[in-house]
């Protein structure tokens, strides 16, 4: 009888749970449920394993609105009618067609009208839906004789009284209003709540014809779905056989140039692995991915491919991944083996500036009606719900602020707040809006929209309405097509050295850049700024400590760097055992014998399976389920709980003490949801190997485009630094010499136009358009004549020194704009055949501070070019130590000057204050000589002496040399004053403007408080 039940995937309408939907059914002894969300499907497939475990009939359909207008019901008949909504939705999503608001051509649904729309003629599928409140308008002649087409309508949209005003609440945020303004349309009606059955049936019992309609109804819809079978796009060819055909001969002829033909190894690790990709039909995964590399390759893109589809030799060998996984000792079974219930999915990289040209070629060959990206549900987020709820129940802009931004516990205590916090409380984990899964595609062998309608994000691509989960639950495994940054430096450095150089290099590559002395020193020491994964401060930190000098030691880093291993206190014992080697005992055999490489510690995700298969005694299923966890994949804690228990009882049975099972588990634990799996590793350690090389050999070039590629970690004024650390001549933009982006000539770095913050993108572009068009520009008002431009605009260009070729003054030129444009914005004169003389203008020569270029720079771009933030300080003092000498200084207190770079909040816990959480600092500075160094900052010197933004400080502290990595512990420090800005010298307040725009890049940390020293306490002695 409930056939248009909404749940809370009916975005800002709907407030239940699918699974407290089906739940409350069942109370109701519902032997029969129908889901029809609004202008959705996202739930019905979790709806239909819910309803069959409750032994209830699930009908599944959706409620089709326009504008918030309802049109109608579908209830689809069978699953082919799920797909004619999908599609009619998707039209409209996709290609704006209009959706028919009577007799849509829906053959294989139940049409439900409601008592608003009635269509001059039903169709034998359409019906009129009444609801007991309408009942007694049947008296109307033109309704009575419609009784015959009408069915029994009770939506159900809340469960609660309470809910019922959440649901106002919903509404009021979705259409942007205060509660007291909501219209009775835009509400559902307050009856719209689970009633008993008998009940509801009693209040048609005048109408048998009613009823029968509804049971005729209920009996014409059947919704079977098999979530067994896989839903990919089943053959790259036209057939199984061709396909494992067609992927043996690709995998023989890549051995063949990798390894060699008769090298035993690696053919038989080919063979082992085609039978089982073969044996799980994952040929075409493994084909279709082969085919987006081709392409890539043909238009000369570099990928990387990475994740655990880089422990197959077969995805080697066909040139989806980069790394050898003999050389690692990778095992194939992490990625697919038998025992696995999911298929794995490769992961690739390409770069951002390239990632959309690679997607569009994946939606032209597959076709748009079998591509699609995958969704995500974005839920109510807590800063996000208080400003949303506050705003519906009117609160001032202030108020809404101090609501998002300040803890709850200092929130004010009045009635309006509480509301908002008792609501808002509800809200938490509810969607409040679908967007595109960030590089999930989904390439079906039928239409996709027989599984979901289609929207379109702004992005540009196509999206399904559900999210990675439920379509790996209904059998569509996605190919993750990503993008980063670090690619795109590699890439564009390569180019640049061809260009600039006439130098080609292979950096794909990669046996030459993996053992290069040079690049294992600049390793060792942590000179590794630009380069891909390993330039944060804590990664620098790291590399300095192990002494890291080649490959194997770095993949090793690149997974313990992760809070999982740090958390739990492995990658403070690693590092300690990696430089003490003879100093410790491994705490059973089989973490010698199983990680003998990693000196006993779990690193990988692998490690966290051999323990759990080899010490533990766990059957490869439990497994399986780690894997999921540690890949933050795993939903089920039950599941988990089970591995648990098995864990336990299997390491009884094996006769380990339970203080070693304990301790064993706990570092199992730790791992959850932050660890890589060997191969991820391996990958990203290739990728910082080929940043590495050209940051040592060619470093200009390489700073240029990680500046160009929008830098990584840190802004872009630490680039240019780096870039001339290296040896180039910074030079501010030149509307002669620059280009959109910045470029270099030999040692020369001209900063692009595009780091002109107030100048327009449209504009920083067609500058160096226009001129390799026509020619340098001669002159300002030749350069006026040739661009359309306002005199403020002009202004900026002028200040940053973007017109020094013309030999004139800043002021000079300021007075000559002013003639020129006079206060005209902008203006675009036509190019005349012949040139007028230009007009001479004879000023008085001004002598200038020599610093005020700094400051024009430092308000234009952010930081100063001219000169560096040391000279414009008013002390001469440069601070008693130097960063390169720090490392001799061990317990000992220094004083030093130093520029603030970045500083990285962490939670730790105080233990005075009963273990209260705490926060503390790093920080990353650079001292007069332009070295690195870092600082750490506990909770009492915070509080005394905090941070006041970006600048340089005095700091005074005591170094601590941890495994030859030196950092400061701070226990005073002050912000040093600049110089008045003499471009203000009469206006004391302005002078002192400037140095306040200074930037520092802030990374803040939400997570639980690492560990402290003695709450760690790993092992270093066998365990008895």
């Amino acid at each position: 009888m409930f056939l248009n039940c909404h749940s809370f995937h009916s975005l800002r309408y709907g407030t239940i749970p699918i699974q407290d939907l089906v739940q409350q059914a069942a109370e109701h002894n519902v032997r029969c449920l129908a889901l029809t969300d609004i202008n959705t499907v996202t739930g019905i497939y979790d709806f239909y394993k819910l309803c069959k475990e409750k032994g209830i009939k699930p009908i599944v359909g959706m409620e089709v609105r326009v504008d918030d207008e309802l049109y109608y019901i579908c209830l689809a008949k069978n699953p082919k009618g799920i797909g004619e909504v999908n599609k009619l939705l998707t039209d409209y999503n996709c290609d704006h067609v209009q959706i028919p608001k009577i007799n849509p051509d829906l053959p294989d649904n139940i049409i439900i009208y409601p008592l608003h729309n009635l269509p001059e003629k039903l169709s034998d599928n359409e019906f009129i839906g009444i609801r007991y409140e309408e009942l007694n308008l049947l008296i109307k002649p033109e309704l009575k004789k419609l009784i015959p087409k009408m069915v029994i309508l009770h939506p159900v949209t809340f469960k609660t009284k309470q809910e019922y005003n959440l649901h106002r609440i919903l509404r009021a945020i979705d259409n942007n209003t205060l509660l007291s303004k909501l219209n009775e349309s835009d509400v559902c009606k307050a009856t719209e709540t689970f009633v008993d059955k008998k009940e509801l049936l009693q209040k048609y019992i005048h109408y048998p014809q009613i009823i029968e309609n509804t049971k005729m109804v209920i009996g014409s819809c059947s919704f079977d779905f098999d979530f067994s079978t896989p839903k990919n796009k089943k053959y790259y060819t036209d057939s199984k056989e061709n396909d494992i055909k067609l992927l043996r001969k690709l995998a023989y002829e890549g051995l063949e140039k990798k390894y060699s033909i008769n090298h035993t190894e690696a053919k038989q690790r080919l063979e082992k692995e085609l039978a089982v990709i073969d044996q799980l039909n994952f040929c075409a995964y493994f084909l279709i991915t082969w085919d987006i590399i081709q392409y890539s390759n043909k238009m000369g893109f570099m990928h990387v491919g990475r994740g655990s589809g880089a422990n197959s030799i077969v995805s080697y060998c066909i040139g989806i991944t980069a790394i050898c996984p003999l050389e690692l000792d990778l095992y194939f079974e992490r990625f697919l083996n038998l025992n696995r219930k999911t298929p794995p999915d490769f992961d690739i990289d390409w770069s951002w500036q390239r990632r959309d040209i690679i997607l569009e070629y994946i939606f032209k060959k597959y076709g748009k009606d079998h591509v699609a990206f995958c969704g995500t549900n974005v839920e109510f987020k807590y800063r996000s719900i208080f400003r949303e709820v506050g705003k519906a129940f009117g609160l001032p802009k202030e108020e809404l602020d101090a609501l998002a931004t300040k803890p709850m516990n200092q929130h004010d205590d009045n009635s309006v707040f509480r509301l908002v916090h008792k609501y808002g409380k509800l809200l938490e984990k509810f969607p409040n809006q679908r967007s595109m899964h960030s590089c999930g595609i989904l390439i079906s062998e039928e239409p996709i929209t027989n599984y979901s309608a289609l929207e379109m994000p702004p992005k540009g691509f196509p999206i399904v309405q559900f999210d990675m989960h439920t379509a790996e639950d209904i059998g569509l495994e996605k190919f993750d097509i990503l993008s980063q940054r670090g690619l795109g430096t590699i890439n564009d450095t390569v180019q640049l050295i061809e260009e600039k150089r006439g130098i080609t290099i292979d950096i794909e590559n990669t046996t030459f850049s993996k053992d290069e002395v040079k690049c294992n020193e600049f390793l060792s020491i942590g000179k590794t700024i630009g380069c891909f994964y390993i330039e944060s401060p804590a990664m620098r930190g790291l590399l300095r400590r192990l002494k890291c000098d080649n490959y194997k030691v770095l993949v090793a880093a690149s997974s313990i760097i992760r809070p999982g291993v740090a958390q739990s206190g492995m990658m403070k014992e690693y590092i300690f055992r990696h430089n003490n080697p003879t100093q410790f005992e491994y705490f059973h055999e089989v973490f010698e014998k199983e990680l003998g490489e990693t000196y006993g510690i779990m690193v990988y995700q692998e490690d966290v399976i051999k323990i759990a298969l080899h010490f533990g005694g766990l059957p490869a299923s439990d497994g399986d389920v780690l894997r999921r966890a540690m890949s933050g994949k795993g939903r089920s804690l039950a599941a988990l709980q089970k591995v648990k228990d098995h864990f336990f009882e299997s390491c009884r049975a094996k006769g380990h003490p339970e203080q070693l099972s304990k301790e064993v588990y706990r570092q199992i634990e730790s791992f959850a949801g932050y660890s890589f799996c060997k191969a991820h590793s391996a990958s990203y350690a290739v990728e910082s190997y080929q940043s590495l090389f050209l940051k040592v050999y060619y470093p200009i070039e390489f700073m240029v485009c990680a500046i160009n590629n929008g830098g990584g970690f840190y802004r872009t004024e630490v680039y240019v630094h780096e870039a001339k650390m290296s040896g180039a001549t910074i030079n501010n933009p030149c509307v002669n010499l620059s280009e959109w982006q910045t470029t270099v000539y030999g040692t020369d770095v001209y900063l692009g136009l595009m780091h002109i913050e107030k100048l327009e993108g449209r504009l920083a572009q067609l500058i160096p358009e226009e001129r390799k068009k026509n020619g340098e520009y001669r002159s300002l008002e030749n350069f006026i004549k040739r661009i359309p431009i306002g005199i403020e605009t002009l202004q900026i260009l002028i200040f940053i020194g973007a017109f020094r070729f013309t030999g004139k003054q800043k002021h000079e030129l300021l007075i000559e704009a002013r003639f020129l444009l006079g206060n005209n914005k902008e203006v675009y004169r036509q190019p005349t055949l012949l040139e007028e003389p230009q007009k001479s203008y004879h000023l008085p020569k001004i002598e200038r501070n020599k610093f005020e270029d700094a400051f024009d720079e430092i308000e234009i771009l952010g930081f100063p070019v001219s000169f560096s933030p040391f000279n414009l300080l008013q002390t001469k003092y440069r601070g008693s130590v130097m960063a390169k000498n720090l490392i001799q200084y061990h317990k000992k207190q220094v004083k030093m000057l130093a520029y603030l770079i970045s500083r990285k909040h962490v939670p730790i816990k105080n233990k005075r204050e009963g273990n209260k959480r705490d926060e503390m600092f790093f920080g990353t500075w650079i001292d007069a000589e332009g070295e690195y160094f870092d600082t750490a900052h506990f909770p009492d010197s915070l509080k005394q002496y905090p941070f006041q933004g970006g600048g340089c400080y005095l700091l005074l502290g005591t170094v601590e040399v941890d495994f030859h990595f030196p950092t400061i512990t701070i226990h005073k420090m002050a912000k040093m004053p600049f110089i008045p800005d003499p471009r203000y010298s009469m206006d004391q307040e302005k002078s002192q403007e400037t140095q306040r725009n200074l930037r520092e890049d802030v990374s803040m940390t939400f997570r639980k408080p690492y560990p402290q020293e003695h709450e760690i306490g790993l092992p270093r002695e066998k365990m008895r």
